[in-house]
């Protein structure tokens, strides 16, 4: 394949699959779980819940139309072509913003880590470490993404699936050589009930456990550099009920039925190694910070990877620069990873130079980002399935339930959050406070995306990423 050729089909059906599963597990649910314990206490299920089906149904809405046409744009993609390009563009803009400033926050969480194990190496010299190593991996081929996020990805469902068992056999009193006096159902509704702080804690909780659930959606853009784009797309689909139900679910019962939600270790070492901690099993908190590492540079890889694609996706679309479009003759858009680490390089450096100010801006800004995505893939699919139906009915190999009924009501489910967020004024990096600056980012992006409509308008619009994949008839591909 000669260089520009675009995209190669780099990814194992392997690699997707894991892709998919690990997408879902993010270092937040590890780190962020113990104040949503806390604010909740064992009602965090339900936010967990809440929250869960709200991806299985944004996601099961993406699955439909990736399925249809998988694409390395994904959303934004879909958006351009059923909402119009100001939307494509602004929400392609958002996403790659939000996930070069992940690759900060990752980085320095990683760097914390390494240096507490080696101090002889700054952390910030860690940081620089991780973002290189991970750039380099990703800037080889696609396919050594794909394998690196295998085994990351591996270890963390590995983890977290041993974690369930033991739990779940200490629980039931039934683990050899272990007997926790703390341990047992009872702890979900003996100190102060399941809801100790009363309903409304529920939707505190959704706050705090919402940005744990971004990722989801990495395997509708990863797909687009598989052998069989549709196959693995409509399987992710599928399956995201039990990832959810599972690695979710079943992880934080484990842990509210180990120990009592209100014990003081949850607060001082975190949720998982306060639970091995009861069990008695010796460095428990090694063994944790070992798995969130592991989270962590999948995330940082994940990251790295889905903000230059969507780049590539913009590129290829005339919304960013047309150097984002080339490819190398490995299939690789070198200046779409190299731009999108640059930024993260630059996010790092924020961090640790102006860690109250210029990057407190940069994580509040996209910090509600997750939101406005969910929410432009409700609006592009009340509008796709028109278009799917009238251009190949026949692509239309996953539908969302209940169409358009349970779209709508999604969609009222988001704007419900983003509005009660809207309610939460504690410390600075409110609720409030994201949403507002967020609103504000979103505004601006979106103010020049119909500026530059303005200004090309009357121009043809570039050829969708479909068709210089080769993966659909440039006659058939519908135009928002």
């Amino acid at each position: 394949m000669t260089p520009g050729s675009g995209l190669q089909a780099g990814l194992k059906n392997r690699h997707l699959s894991m892709i998919a599963i690990g997408g879902v597990i993010g270092a937040g649910l590890f780190v962020g779980s113990s104040s949503g314990i806390a604010t909740a206490g064992p009602g965090i299920l339900l936010s967990y819940a809440l929250v869960g089906t709200l991806v299985v149904l944004v996601m099961r809405m993406l699955g439909e139309m990736s399925a249809a046409n998988p694409t390395s744009g994904s959303f934004s993609a879909h958006a351009d072509r059923a909402l119009g390009r100001w939307a494509g563009f602004s929400i392609g803009w958002l996403y790659w913003f939000f996930w070069v400033v992940v690759l900060a926050v990752e980085a320095t969480a990683g760097a914390g880590i390494l240096h507490g194990w080696i101090p002889a190496v700054p952390q910030w010299g860690w940081a620089l470490i991780v973002m290189a190593v991970l750039t380099a991996t990703n800037l080889v081929s696609v396919g050594s993404y794909g394998e690196f996020e295998f085994w990351f990805a591996g270890i963390k469902v590995v983890a977290i699936g041993a974690f369930i068992v033991i739990g779940a056999l200490a629980v039931f009193g039934v683990l050899p050589g272990v007997h926790s006096e703390k341990a047992g159902l009872s702890n979900l509704t003996a100190h102060g009930g399941f809801l100790p702080h009363g309903p409304g804690a529920i939707l505190t909780g959704v706050l705090l456990v919402v940005f744990s659930f971004m990722g989801s959606e990495i395997a509708t853009l990863a797909a687009g550099e598989s052998e069989d784009p549709q196959r693995a797309v409509t399987k992710s689909t599928n399956s995201i009920i039990w990832r959810i139900g599972v690695f979710y679910l079943g992880s934080i019962l484990v842990v509210v039925s180990l120990l009592p939600w209100n014990d003081p270790s949850i607060a001082k070492d975190g949720s998982y190694v306060a639970a091995l901690g009861s069990l008695g099993i010796p460095h428990a908190d090694q063994i944790m910070q070992f798995i969130v590492l592991t989270s962590v540079l999948s995330c940082l890889n994940s990251g790295l990877y889905t903000a230059s694609r969507m780049a590539f996706s913009l590129g290829d679309r005339g919304d960013a620069p047309k150097a984002f479009a080339r490819t190398n003759s490995r299939g690789v858009p070198m200046a779409a990873i190299l731009a999108s680490v640059a930024f993260g390089f630059l996010a790092v450096f924020f961090n640790y130079a102006y860690p109250k100010t210029v990057f407190l801006f940069l994580v509040n800004s996209s910090g509600a980002v997750a939101l406005f995505v969910w929410l432009v893939i409700c609006f592009s699919q009340l509008r796709m399935r028109k278009i799917i139906q009238r251009e190949a009915p026949e692509k239309l190999v996953v539908k969302m339930w209940l169409y358009p009924y349970l779209t709508w009501a999604t969609a009222a489910l988001i704007v419900f959050v983003l509005g009660y967020m809207l309610t939460d004024t504690k410390g600075e990096s409110s609720g409030r406070v994201t949403v507002l600056l967020s609103l504000g980012v979103a505004a601006i992006v979106i103010i020049i995306a119909l500026l530059k409509e303005k200004l090309t308008a009357g121009r043809p619009a570039p050829a969708a990423e479909a068709v210089a994949s080769g993966q659909e008839d440039p006659e058939k591909v519908p135009t928002a």
